[in-house]
């Protein structure tokens, strides 16, 4: 019963979140038809009720893992391939993006996938059961770069708190951004969850944030705000790209230029 009322808690507090905006693209005529014929069998329809994860994927009984805003999919596709031994369920909003994955699983016969175009907020909610998953993968969310909308940051307390209630003792949360202000939120976030701890050994200081962006958090809003503690304090930082996170085309070309990407990854106490 107490777990019902904080899940409630949570819920109308994350009704706030809205992360993306959805974007009228164009679908391609070979997404189309990925979409028409292996959406039947890999495309799980949005429901209001506990998904059987063992039975999404005809009863397999390996690792589940939970991967939020995969894109055009390459990314997803890779790791699925590289690691046949869990299987993952992908989250995303823009059709394009679906039917561009259903078409890489068609050529190269991935059968360890399981796609679902809805909002993953709702999809943790309603569709996840506590504790049943072995990982979480949220790779290059939205930044929302301006400072008046970094309250529409999918890493935020209350939606950490949702993703760690889903997650097994001891499985894993691996986020990656190549936006460091948007990193460095996600580490004071992430680092002051109780529930999780920190893989990385080293140390860092918070460089992008300074005393103008402290304020009063107020109980109205799920919008991050740092404190002059955190500032002042070195904290545990990040880790080095974990082997089966392959570099997209889009971060490679960043690296070239000298841009940065952090990798996090904490596991459930």
């Amino acid at each position: 019963m107490e777990q019902d009322k904080s899940e409630d808690k949570i819920s109308k507090q994350l009704t706030r979140i809205r992360s993306f905006v959805l974007r009228a693209g164009r679908i391609t005529a070979g997404q189309q038809r990925a979409m028409d014929e292996l959406g039947p069998q890999f495309l799980v329809p949005y429901q209001q009720s506990k998904v059987d994860l063992s039975a999404l994927f005809e009863g397999s009984r390996k690792p589940k893992i939970l991967e939020i805003g995969f894109g055009m999919g390459e990314s997803t596709a890779k790791i699925a391939a590289l690691r046949p031994e869990d299987d993952f369920l992908a989250i995303e909003v823009h059709l394009p993006g679906v039917g561009a994955l259903l078409k890489l699983i068609g050529e190269q016969q991935l059968t360890n996938l399981r796609l679902i175009r809805h909002d993953a907020v709702e999809v943790l909610e309603t569709m996840i059961a506590p504790d049943s998953l072995d990982g979480i993968h949220i790779y290059f969310a939205d930044p929302w770069h301006k400072t008046r909308h970094h309250k529409r940051r999918l890493i935020q307390a209350e939606f950490v708190r949702l993703l760690v209630s889903r997650l097994k003792t001891g499985a894993y949360l691996h986020l990656a951004t190549d936006w460091h202000n948007y990193a460095e939120q996600m580490l004071l976030v992430l680092n002051a969850e109780p529930a999780l701890i920190n893989t990385s050994t080293e140390q860092v200081e918070i460089a992008t944030f300074n005393e103008k962006d402290i304020s009063e958090a107020s109980e109205l809003t799920n919008e991050f705000q740092p404190t002059l503690a955190q500032l002042n304090v070195t904290h545990l930082g990040y880790v080095d790209r974990p082997a089966y996170r392959p570099i997209t085309k889009f971060e490679n070309r960043g690296l070239k230029l000298g841009h940065g990407v952090w990798d996090l990854v904490y596991k459930k106490r």
